[in-house]
């Protein structure tokens, strides 16, 4: 399902609607993924026959999407994660040095032992994830309770992150082959903040 998903999102001829409707159903699907892994602890209750044993989430999560196109993940992760924090990250990538730079920052009081999401469709570089990596640290995240999620992520990118931070948690739909001489993903899927939200 998540492959044939992706492979309409790829497809340059993809109209507007059947992107925005395909981006969703995947990104439902990562949140139920990451979902399942969340802690939980062991619960007593009574249901309205006998006592039963049953589990209750143990561990409180924090969504932060990288603006402008991590918008596009938050609402199915509000839906799975529906008291979670949320907080934000604004972020522009520099057309001639693909560095990242930073122009919003909006993010709630962090602890350690909080799940941190990051949200992020495209992980070309890996510059934007470590920016927003050390800004939530600063903000009083535990690196191994931070996890980098999106669609597409070039291995150049993954290397970076994982280099500058080992217990750095990332779930993605697939790694592509390699970035291009402008430093865009390929084969990838075209620019996702600029096909989904109609705008460049």
């Amino acid at each position: 399902m998540k492959e044939a998903l992706l492979t309409i999102l790829r497809d340059k001829n993809t109209k507007l609607d059947d992107f925005r409707a395909c981006s969703r159903k995947l990104s439902s699907i990562l949140a139920a993924e990451v979902a399942a892994t969340i802690k939980q602890k062991i619960t007593s209750i009574e249901t309205s026959l006998a006592k039963a044993n049953g589990f209750e989430i143990s561990q409180d999560v924090v969504l932060i999407p990288i603006l402008r196109s991590g918008i596009a993940l938050l609402p199915s992760f509000m839906y799975f994660f529906d008291k979670a924090k949320v907080g934000f990250l604004g972020m522009r990538r520099d057309e001639k040095t693909a560095l990242a730079n930073m122009y919003y920052e909006k993010i709630p009081p962090l602890r350690q032992d909080e799940w941190i999401l990051l949200l992020d469709p495209m992980i070309a570089t890996g510059g934007s994830s470590i920016l927003a990596i050390k800004k939530v640290m600063e903000k009083g995240a535990k690196e191994e309770n931070i996890s980098l999620i999106g669609i597409v992520a070039a291995p150049e990118g993954i290397h970076e992150i994982e280099k500058k931070y080992p217990k750095i948690k990332t779930h993605v739909v697939a790694i592509d082959e390699k970035l291009n001489d402008k430093k865009f993903i390929v084969p990838g899927l075209g620019d996702f903040g600029d096909r989904f939200f109609a705008a460049k």
